[in-house]
């Protein structure tokens, strides 16, 4: 570990001696009820998890004048750690850092950060990550605007539909990107008496459709993380939704049942503010009803 880290983290009084030119804050031992991990006994409960950040900013304190607005606020780590704990549920710790210090980085007052993540309830220790990161090795370029997808649910019968391809052409030529979503195959599913193990049987029968859509048109790319479907909305591609992985690292609450398809594919739509929501059945396309 290097020795820039263990001063960072240190006392006040030893860090004294070698205290580089800039000013710090910090927030120490900020404990959180967190759902994180990649192993199954971490899903669907919470572990204690201690955050210890410390923030070089730029500012000297001589030429704030006593002004809270000069300052780089407490408030901005606290707030780090609330977004990043909001926007998904995470496997790893050292994903949760990043983005933690990629929020705080974006104040142009913050020059470094100091991050500590442990886990406090794996056993008689604390288990944890440390990262170090600059502000200008992770500033971002000025952001393009997002692109909207139009999502089309597809009902078993458009599935299997000879004219899949010529709407394919229709909707790729509207120079949206396009998602395609559909229902769970259309058989009786595996029955569990335990409602978690049913909803993942559940949304893996949607997954199958998603496959049988795949094989349908080499257009139709399955995808099931948010890294995949940004990355194909920037680049145009059509692709088809496996909704496991969204919908079970969701943090923003309950989403839509499997047994619900449509509304999962809306709650989808919200999520990426979605240009159009289409329905693809017998009846041929029409906009999906509001809920």
């Amino acid at each position: 570990m290097s020795s820039e880290i263990l001063l960072a983290f240190a006392h006040p009084e030893k860090r004294a001696a070698a205290m580089s030119e800039r000013d710090r804050i910090s927030l120490r031992d900020h404990v959180r009820e967190v759902e994180i991990g990649a192993y199954q006994a971490e899903r669907g409960t919470t572990q204690s998890i201690r955050f210890n950040i410390v923030v070089e900013v730029r500012t000297a304190a001589e030429t704030l004048a006593d002004d809270v607005d000069k300052v780089l606020s407490y408030d901005t780590i606290a707030d780090a750690i609330d977004a990043a704990l909001a926007e998904e549920r995470l496997n790893l710790l050292e994903t949760l850092a990043e983005r933690i210090a990629e929020r705080i980085l974006a104040d142009p007052r913050a020059a470094r950060a100091f991050i500590r993540i442990e886990k406090l309830d794996r056993g008689p220790y604390a288990l944890g990550v440390e990262i170090v990161r600059e502000a200008e090795a992770i500033r971002l370029a000025p952001l393009e605007p997002e692109p909207r997808p139009r999502l089309v649910f597809l009902h078993e019968s458009a599935l299997h539909d000879h004219k899949l391809s010529e709407y394919l052409d229709a909707w790729e030529a509207l120079d949206e990107p396009l998602i395609l979503c559909v229902g769970p195959v259309p058989r009786p599913s595996p029955h569990s008496a335990v409602r978690g193990a049913q909803r993942r049987i559940d949304l893996l029968s949607i997954e199958q459709n998603a496959w049988v859509l795949a094989g349908r048109d080499p257009r139709c790319v399955v995808v099931a993380t948010r890294a995949e479907i940004d990355w194909a909305l920037r680049q145009g591609q059509t692709t088809v939704w496996a909704p496991s992985k969204l919908v079970l690292d969701a943090a923003d609450g309950p989403t839509p049942a499997p047994e619900h398809p449509r509304a999962l594919m809306r709650w989808l739509g919200e999520r990426l503010d979605a240009i159009e929501l289409l329905e693809w059945d017998d009846a041929g396309v029409r906009p999906l009803p509001s809920a």
